[in-house]
């Protein structure tokens, strides 16, 4: 019998061959921002955490250790103003990729079912609600939401642009979704990286929902701010319902956190100090590479908080690519996120600092 797998869109940086080829041959060597992925050392406390828990035979619980889920909580308030939270509203995941590809799927969408992403977004959105057999209709932030709607994605900061939505924008959107009976997850993974004058806010933040948490699901990684993007680190929290309901599905899939991870998140969750030094190194970066594209003719747009900077020379973003694939610098094409970003490109700023320097000197190599 033949097996008929899902009909997918081709993975994004599969198409970056000829391009990643391009720049591994500069005599300097490749200056990859083209993906998000932490290049810094992941901080001791959560390393031992990790170790001290190595021995650890059982099944781990699916719904996370008490000491977990209470660390979230915490750290949500502490952090973002987060309040009226409780323990038994969140969950960790295997990362959060994995919560967003399946998310519409645990959730019981099926065909005829309509997702609602940003313009610009995640790619994983749109292969979740593929995954479900759902329709995915792109909405920009100021265009109405479409009607018969049952998931609203928002991401804010967002990847790629940066962009940071206001207390008014969220609060407006999640009114929206609830007269539509929609569910609202906001992908939260870049909330803990500010940027230097934005003040990112979380749906769970009261200014936002108005004092109920019904319909809304916040998701956070410990990828970003903690650089465990290795430890698959991730958890959902908000509607005390939703996630439970998430919870029962997950326990019967087998979708657990791994014990020792469980710990190394407890610990990351309980410590600021490491979360404040990864903005100062990122907000360092970013003054150093915004303003070296800047020079060189691309137009940063929005990229006030996050990892990346949205940059565009007004052509199509292929060429801007191979453009600075020359330059041995290798960045992502912004029509992976939609047909919106076909004029820029999305840089990462996840390089260690001698090789966002060299970026900046290839840059300025050619005023």
């Amino acid at each position: 019998m033949p097996v008929s797998f899902p009909e997918l869109p081709d993975f994004p940086w599969d198409s970056l061959a000829a391009e990643t080829a391009t720049a591994r041959s500069h005599p300097d060597g490749v200056v990859d921002l083209s993906v998000g992925t932490p290049v810094d050392p992941v901080p001791e406390i959560v390393a031992s955490a990790l170790q001290e828990a190595w021995n650890s035979p059982g099944y781990p619980q699916t719904w996370g250790t008490p000491q977990l889920r209470t660390a979230a909580v915490d750290a949500l308030g502490r952090r973002f103003g987060v309040d009226g939270l409780i323990p038994d509203a969140v969950l960790p995941t295997i990362g959060s990729k994995e919560l967003v590809a399946w998310l519409p799927t645990l959730l019981g969408l099926r065909s005829g079912d309509v997702v609602a992403i940003p313009d610009l977004a995640y790619p994983t959105y749109e292969v979740g609600a593929m995954l479900a057999g759902a329709t995915t209709v792109r909405v920009a932030d100021d265009e109405p939401l479409p009607a018969g709607a049952r998931l609203v994605w928002l991401n804010s900061p967002s990847n790629p642009t940066g962009r940071v939505l206001g207390v008014e924008a969220l609060a407006a959107r999640v009114a929206e979704a609830r007269a539509l009976g929609a569910v609202v997850a906001s992908d939260e993974c870049y909330l803990g990286l500010p940027g230097p004058g934005s003040e990112p806010v979380s749906v769970l933040d009261p200014r936002v929902h108005g004092g109920s948490l019904e319909s809304l699901l916040a998701v956070h990684s410990l990828s970003k701010t903690s650089q465990l993007a290795g430890y698959r680190a991730a958890f959902v929290a908000g509607d005390p319902t939703l996630v439970a309901g998430l919870l029962a599905v997950r326990k019967h899939a087998g979708m657990i956190v791994p014990r020792p991870v469980q710990e190394a998140m407890t610990a990351a969750l309980s410590d600021d100090a490491h979360v404040a030094e990864t903005r100062q190194r990122y907000d360092a970066r970013r003054a150093v590479l915004r303003p070296a594209l800047e020079k060189v003719g691309l137009r940063v747009d929005h990229s006030e908080a996050g990892l990346y900077l949205w940059a565009t020379a007004g052509k199509p973003c292929r060429e801007t690519l191979g453009w600075l694939a020359e330059l041995g610098i290798l960045v992502a094409p912004g029509e992976f996120y939609g047909p919106a970003g076909s004029e820029h490109v999305r840089v990462a700023l996840t390089a260690s600092d001698e090789r966002i320097e060299a970026a900046a000197t290839r840059c300025a190599s050619r005023l």
